[in-house]
């Protein structure tokens, strides 16, 4: 039903294109003839616009499981409080995002940093094309700024890495051998109240033959905390065997960046000067606190262009400092 439904609508976008050129020729016919139409064809002129970009932006969402929603998890590099900050910028700055998208995000596991901070985090952005979008954040994102943790006010790096993973439907089967499970419950160690805090409800699972491990510790109930456990561990699984068979075919795609765990993919300078640079597509935006604010479009945009067309939005001019 959501295939036909994506069909339906792609079929009345070209209806619609189709009626809007039929207009847009009929109006200059009027202003050629001395017709004042000018308002109405300025009118006409950005619904055309919003259409095409929105159907270009359909287009360059043609993967496998890019309409899919997804799970994101944020994880700090080496540099302790100074990297735990940055992750949860980067957490504020996607559930931002996901709030201008109109996305539904749920926190299913967040482990606070000491001091300041996050440890980990673990989100589900909850919409239509969520990991399609989503998947331009995948790799590692450097920090250049003053530290705010350091008296001498001198500068820093930083480093954190996002992971995204596409939901899996029920409808898709993904093995699960009890025996190759385990299943640990304890107490959570973040807010919630005395319940949360003092029950055995939270829950991790440990997959032994990839080594991949879940935890929820988000509800009260330790039996809704081993289903979201259980739903990461599903869409963990299933990217795992995608990965395994992009691998086959990577060796042939030399001219693309390798977008893996541990590749750099962006910088976010905030001094000496300010500036966000992906350096996929290129594009720097010197806009760095909407950036951070979760103004995300033009680099997921200008990143799907380049993964469809391999299109890069700059000259590469503008290098970063060692």
């Amino acid at each position: 039903m959501q295939d036909r439904k994506r069909l339906e609508e792609t079929i009345a976008n070209d209806d619609r294109i189709r009626t809007l050129t039929d207009d847009l020729d009929t109006l200059f016919e009027l202003m050629r003839e001395g017709e004042n139409v000018s308002g109405d064809i300025a009118r006409e002129m950005h619904n055309y616009g919003a259409l095409l970009e929105k159907v270009e932006t359909a287009m360059l969402l043609s993967g496998e499981n890019d309409a899919r929603s997804a799970i994101v998890t944020i994880h700090p590099g080496a540099g302790g409080t100074e990297s735990q900050d940055w992750a949860e910028m980067l957490l504020r700055m996607y559930l931002r995002w996901a709030e201008r998208e109109g996305f539904q995000c749920v926190i299913t596991d967040r482990l606070e940093g000491e001091g300041a901070g996050i440890k980990s985090v673990t989100f589900e952005v909850n919409g239509e094309n969520a990991y399609g979008l989503l998947q331009s954040e995948i790799g590692v994102h450097r920090l250049v700024r003053i530290s705010p943790f350091d008296a001498n006010a001198r500068r820093h790096t930083s480093f954190a890495s996002v992971f995204v993973y596409p939901q899996v439907d029920d409808e898709i089967k993904i093995e699960i051998r009890p025996d190759d499970l385990r299943i640990d419950t304890f107490r959570s160690s973040g807010a919630g109240g005395q319940h949360v805090n003092m029950t055995d409800s939270a829950v991790r699972i440990t997959h032994f033959p990839t080594g991949i491990v879940v935890q929820c510790q988000n509800e009260r109930s330790q039996h809704k905390n081993r289903d979201s456990a259980f739903k990461q561990l599903r869409a963990r699984l299933y990217e795992y065997e995608l990965e395994k068979k992009r691998e086959e075919t990577r060796k042939t795609e030399d001219s693309k960046l390798d977008i893996n765990f541990g590749s750099q993919i962006r910088n976010y300078v905030l001094a000496p000067y300010r500036l966000v640079k992906d350096l996929r597509s290129k594009l720097a935006i010197g806009d760095v606190d909407s950036v951070l604010d979760g103004n995300l479009e033009p680099l997921i945009h200008a990143w799907l262009v380049w993964r469809k067309t391999g299109k890069i939005a700059g000259d590469g001019k503008d290098e970063l400092p060692e």
